[in-house]
């Protein structure tokens, strides 16, 4: 067995793969966005075109990333290379490129989640007034020391898994934690339904106000979905090269995109009835998480245990996606270069907390207005062109990659798992449908 091959590992099972494949799609993403975009596009008609969305666009371009990754045994640029023969490559440069800009800010927020634990275990953020939360917080990411050593010791957190392997690292965690996340979840979801007042919140989730479907709503749906699943930036390629030629694809495919829907959904039973309950505003932003959740802890009996609870629960999550964003960027430099999986995996946290994550750590502080570029900060113009640019362009290539350039070899691996008229169906998603949808939904955004 070559060194490459030992460096980059693969599944010990198939349930092991599952579990870390929805890691990565139940992060930041289900726990912290999911319920403020559900709470502002009106609750229970969202809900309803989210899992459309999820289980036709965002399933369709997941397994296309997954069958790529299996059917090369590579991550991106690997294996469009190995493939798609001719330019295809570049398709997975996006995609490394990609996942490079995603961990230089995302780093930045797992650190917020540690802060935010160790502010619940003191005890100093538990107050019902929202404007001392909000000065808290604001205080805290300007703090350049405080946002630089906390987004380097989440940096840390990830390699150190990553170092591990694929089996003795990001499987065997991901076994641990993401058990214990859902345990947490409905924990939160049973004490936040205990709340007087809370079914109001349950019933504005679950209860669809058609009055509020709008071509926007079905938009920031389908973006979610896409950006909730991980696809785009080549994580499911890098973590379907690990899989077996025997595991069912399609199944695989499913459960994951369950268990992140679930994730979603638990998310939105957790905070909205609890947000109701205290009357505040489920469209209340970004700021949910860190400004409106600790006033809510505070009104609660136990509210400091169920602060832990709660922002233990972000940090597992963030990092069960945090190392599927850099685990493509070190698979690529142990594919491309043949790397020992340590040397990678040190050089890509290093270099990406230097280049990226300190100005992205930096861009909410003092220097924030001399960092600017086209007027954005570091962290927000990272973020813009990752989630709005280089995700839409590498979920579409992926899709036409599978629904065109080989789809011959693509409908041989799923003629044993689809029957005729389903495979039609994929190809159709795959080849016109998700690339068209995709493009539209990046339109939009950018557009404004």
């Amino acid at each position: 067995m070559s060194n490459t091959t030992t460096a980059r590992g693969s599944w010990g099972s198939r349930i092991g793969f599952i579990l870390a494949a929805a890691g990565s799609a139940v992060g930041l993403g289900a726990i912290w966005k999911f319920p403020y975009v559900a709470g502002a596009n009106g609750g229970g008609v969202f809900l309803l075109v989210y899992l459309a969305c999820v289980f036709s666009v965002g399933v369709v371009m997941m397994l296309a990333e997954m069958m790529i990754g299996r059917s090369a045994k590579k991550s991106a640029t690997s294996a469009y290379r190995v493939l798609g023969k001719s330019n295809w490559h570049l398709a997975g440069w996006i995609s490394v490129l990609c996942v490079y800009l995603i961990l230089g800010f995302y780093c930045v927020v797992g650190g917020w989640t540690i802060a935010y634990i160790i502010e619940a275990v003191k005890g100093d953020i538990l107050t019902t007034d929202a404007k001392v939360l909000s000065e808290t917080f604001t205080n805290f990411i300007a703090d350049p020391t405080a946002a630089l050593i906390y987004t380097a010791a989440f940096m840390a957190i990830t390699a150190a898994i990553v170092i591990a392997g694929v089996q003795a690292g990001i499987e065997r965690i991901c076994k641990v934690l993401m058990p214990v996340l859902f345990a947490l979840m409905l924990f939160l979801v049973y004490r936040s339904l205990t709340l007087p007042g809370a079914l109001e919140g349950v019933m504005y989730f679950i209860t669809p106000d058609w009055s509020k479907l709008s071509i926007k709503m079905v938009l920031d749906a389908l973006g979610l979905a896409v950006f909730s699943l991980s696809v785009g930036a080549g994580l499911m390629i890098a973590y379907g090269s690990y899989l077996s030629p025997e595991t069912k694809v399609v199944n695989a495919g499913l459960w994951i995109a369950g268990l992140a829907t679930m994730a979603s959904v638990l998310a939105g039973l957790m905070i909205l009835p609890a947000v109701f309950a205290f009357h505040v505003d489920p469209a209340a932003g970004p700021g949910l998480t860190f400004i409106t959740m600790p006033a809510l802890f505070a009104q609660m009996a136990g509210g400091q245990l169920l602060a832990l609870v709660f922002f233990s629960l972000l940090l597992f999550a963030a990092v069960t996606s945090s190392i599927s964003i850099l685990e493509p960027a070190v698979a690529f430099l142990i594919d491309e270069y043949g790397l020992a999986r340590k040397t990678a995996t040190i050089i890509v946290s290093v270099s990406n907390y230097v280049i990226l994550g300190i100005p992205a750590a930096l861009s909410f502080g003092s220097m924030a207005d001399d960092m600017k570029v086209f007027g954005k900060t570091p962290f927000d113009l990272m973020d813009f062109v990752a989630s709005n640019l280089l995700m839409p362009l590498g979920g579409m290539l992926a899709a036409v990659f599978v629904g065109w350039r080989i789809w011959p070899e693509i409908r041989a691996v799923l003629a044993g798992e689809m029957n005729k008229t389903m495979l039609h169906w994929y190809r159709l998603m795959a080849a016109i449908v998700a690339p068209l949808l995709i493009a539209i939904v990046a339109y939009m955004t950018i557009k404004g």
